[in-house]
């Protein structure tokens, strides 16, 4: 029987640093989840911004953060949602804004550098979160991490038993790229900026080559994929603080990326009816 493991990365694969800037409040909120920041409001949107960390320490920090991005030509990506919202209408809104500054963001980034420099292999995105009602930008964020450890073995793991592992995550492909690299993960079984609807759609359309298709997530953005897969894991890897309705979704709920290969060993044996 053919099995696919579908993996998110932020929390899954990778231990995740986040900081947001409440831009409205002036206040930097420092390992914060922005999924689940962003699921608390329906007006909020998490977009990923395709810019260089770089870049934005480079610029001026009192500088709008809408001004820097026009000038420069910097896209996104929807990251996370609660409603469908056209890409226009948020790229009206992001390029518009008058109340988050570069400082803002550089905030963020210097914050979750600080955290993990140490590191061998760090990547590193940036975004905001923006809110419909507000009309502009409500949080900037940044997010950094490293692979677990045990993350490069599960996946070698894995190969070694013929199952073949995707990564599809809210995440900027070029950073995902990276971590595909470094576990051995196929760029091309890479999905990036795959909202939660996205993400289930990429199952589903696995599920269609694969006799078992397995989703492993940590977030609430994983919840839709979840309910999709034939097989979904929880990880509790790096917070074991889950929505009940998460919780409830899974089917296993492992404190360990490695714990990912006896399950899929033993389901390989058997044949997994979707319902």
């Amino acid at each position: 029987m053919t099995v696919a493991v579908v993996f998110d990365s932020a929390g899954t694969l990778l231990k995740s640093y986040r900081t947001a800037r409440d831009v409205v409040a002036g206040k930097t909120l420092s390992g914060v989840e922005t999924t689940l920041l962003t699921c608390m409001d329906r007006s909020r949107v998490l977009i990923a911004l395709h810019a260089s960390s770089r870049d934005v320490i480079a610029a001026p920090p009192d500088e709008y953060l809408s001004t820097y991005l026009c000038d420069r030509s910097v896209g996104f990506g929807i990251s996370c949602l609660r409603q469908v919202i056209p890409h226009e209408r948020l790229a009206e809104i992001l390029y518009s804004d008058r109340r988050a500054l570069v400082g803002d963001l550089q905030v963020c980034i210097r914050d979750v550098w600080g955290t993990l420099r140490e590191e061998s292999l760090v990547v590193m995105d940036s975004g905001a979160i923006l809110n419909l009602s507000l009309g502009g930008i409500e949080f900037t964020v940044t997010a950094g991490g490293r692979p677990f450890e045990g993350a490069k073995e599960a996946i070698a793991d894995l190969h070694s038993m013929g199952v073949a592992t995707f990564i599809a995550s809210g995440d900027r492909a070029a950073k995902l790229e990276r971590i595909a690299d470094h576990l051995g993960i196929p760029r091309d079984q890479v999905h990036g900026i795959a909202t939660p609807s996205i993400k289930a759609q990429i199952v589903e359309d696995l599920k269609r080559c694969y006799g078992t298709v397995v989703m492993v997530g940590d977030g609430i953005n994983d919840l839709q994929a979840f309910r999709k897969a034939d097989i979904s894991i929880l990880s509790e890897q790096q917070s074991n603080e889950k929505p009940q309705e998460l919780c409830s979704a899974a089917d296993y709920i492992v404190g360990n990326v490695s714990e990912v290969v006896p399950i899929v060993r033993d389901i390989s044996g058997r044949e997994v009816v979707s319902i």
